[in-house]
């Protein structure tokens, strides 16, 4: 029987010679995958994205093929998440802040000529009536004003452009009703019907065929005519949009790179900063109650819990952390529905007792109120949950002595406890404050940003926070406007680099502060 020891060695010997040409062929198959996918987006007009996947592509034949950058392969898959996922997106955002990027501007200047040029309108003059025909499985189209009939033909829905000649002919016995014609008219919008005479018609409504022209005509490399009228349209780089002569602009646009126009619309018209400075100072206001409350309330229970005498802990602690084990956004639902103006169960306590219905959403005060009880009642079990390890840190020696010498209990807890938790306390509360003051799913669940402040230019609302007034100018303003909100965003990512900065200052100084020598 053949040892182990005898087979090993050229076993050995085939893995190291079959492991790189494995290595290689999924190496070579993995590249092939990202670059079709890179030419897909690059056909579809996404070039920059095209371009993200090209250099990954690039990036895994490199340092994956080539055994010199061996160390590398560890770190490479890390690198490419961060730059793909965090530092694309981040760059893209803001490079569109200093574009007119929108809804009326979302094409590339060729498309848009294309777009343009694809137009057609029908010549209302040339209008006929029709009707359609059935001739077994085929169908022929009757102009009874002319007394025309086509020949036979197929209106599928997935039957291609069809040429349909007319010629005289009695009136067909098996006219549609016009209900059941309706049911073609998408395999009619493709058809064209040509006249003995050699008139071309093509469907211009639910009944009617007309003579069907374009609407404007290319007359230059930047210049177009609008064939009704004889207009001049001029392609305008800096504005995105075709432009005639006495200003009026002909989308769709394209986008451009426009600078700090964007910046310079936040702070030049009132329109726009005068909200955006208001929802500034609410979301600040609100972030920092929102801490200031969860903290407080969160060091309040955790104390409560430690008193040594409490029974049922156990229990306690379970009821106190639920709300922090139930996913926020059925909290938020639930909370939606308590606050109710007409039915929910909080007005109606409140009616029973003091005759009093609060107007939660309607008034902007108490909305703003609603908000925070809501997000103090989400926010207070992680603050608890920190509480409840930070006191346990404190001696108890400390608070002996200090009992000892006559301190009553709350002097104890501001001149001994509170001292010794807060300074690994503060940038946990920093990064809190942080993430309140991006907090968009909480304002859009419960009041999604209304009521409104009226007299803006812009979709703005008296609860919206930064972030939300964002998402609303993006994705929710008929005119879609990404630009501007790109730039609101690079406002917003400066704030929260501020906060970081501040958030990881505290901590050295924390841990240095710890570390010092007493």
């Amino acid at each position: 029987m053949t040892s182990l020891a005898e087979t090993a060695p050229g076993a050995d010997t085939d893995a190291r010679k079959t492991s790189p040409l494995v290595r290689l062929v999924s190496v070579a198959v993995v590249t092939l995958a990202v670059l079709y996918s890179a030419f897909l987006l690059y056909v579809s007009s996404q070039a920059l994205f095209g371009a993200v996947l090209l250099a990954l592509a690039v990036g895994i034949a490199i340092v994956f093929g080539l055994n010199r950058f061996y160390a590398f392969r560890f770190i490479f898959p890390g690198v490419a998440a961060v730059v793909m996922f965090i530092l694309f997106p981040v760059v893209y955002t803001v490079y569109l802040g200093f574009t007119n990027y929108s809804s009326f501007n979302l094409l590339t200047y060729e498309r848009s000529v294309e777009v343009l040029m694809s137009r057609h309108m029908p010549d209302l003059g040339s209008e006929v009536r029709f009707a359609v025909a059935a001739d077994g499985d085929m169908y022929r189209i009757w102009l009874p004003e002319s007394g025309l009939l086509s020949g036979p033909i197929a209106l599928a829905a997935d039957a291609p452009a069809e040429n349909a000649a007319m010629s005289a002919a009695a009136e067909p016995a098996n006219l549609l009703a016009p209900r059941d014609a309706l049911a073609l008219r998408a395999p009619l919008q493709k058809l064209t019907v040509v006249l003995p005479d050699g008139t071309i018609l093509q469907n211009s409504g639910l009944r009617t065929f007309a003579v069907v022209a374009r609407e404007y005509e290319r007359i230059a490399e930047n210049q177009l005519r609008r064939i009704s009228d004889g207009a001049v349209l001029t392609a305008d780089h800096d504005r995105g949009f075709f432009v005639t002569s006495d200003g009026e602009t002909v989308p769709p646009g394209w986008r451009v790179f426009i600078g700090t126009t964007n910046f310079e619309r936040i702070f030049n018209s009132s329109g726009i900063r005068d909200p955006m400075l208001s929802i500034f100072v609410w979301t600040f206001a609100f972030a920092t109650l929102t801490v200031v409350f969860t903290f407080a309330l969160g060091l309040a229970l955790a104390s409560v819990l430690q008193w040594p005498h409490l029974s049922f802990k156990p229990v306690y602690r379970i009821l106190l952390i639920l709300p922090y084990a139930v996913p926020a956004f059925i909290s938020i639902l639930v909370f939606r529905g308590l606050f109710n103006q007409n039915f929910g169960e909080i007005n109606l306590i409140l009616e029973m007792l003091f005759g009093a219905r609060p107007q939660w959403f309607s008034d902007g005060n108490l909305a703003k109120v609603m908000i925070i009880i809501v997000n103090t009642w989400l926010g207070y079990p992680y603050m608890m949950l920190l509480a409840m390890g930070f006191l346990q840190a404190v001696p108890e020696d400390h608070k002996k002595a200090a009992a000892l010498e006559g301190a009553g209990m709350l002097r104890v807890f501001f001149t001994i406890t509170l001292p010794q938790i807060l300074p690994p306390f503060l940038p946990l509360l920093i990064a809190s404050f942080a993430f309140n003051f991006n907090n968009v799913v909480l304002i859009l669940l419960l009041t999604r940003g209304l009521p409104d402040i009226p007299g803006t230019i812009i979709p703005a609302g008296q609860t919206d926070i930064v972030a939300s007034f964002t998402y609303r100018i993006a994705f929710s303003d008929s005119a879609q406007q990404f630009g501007l909100a790109g730039a609101i965003t690079l406002l917003i990512f400066i704030v929260v680099g501020v906060i970081s900065y501040a958030n990881f200052v505290t901590m050295r100084r924390a841990a240095e502060k710890r570390g010092a020598p007493q």
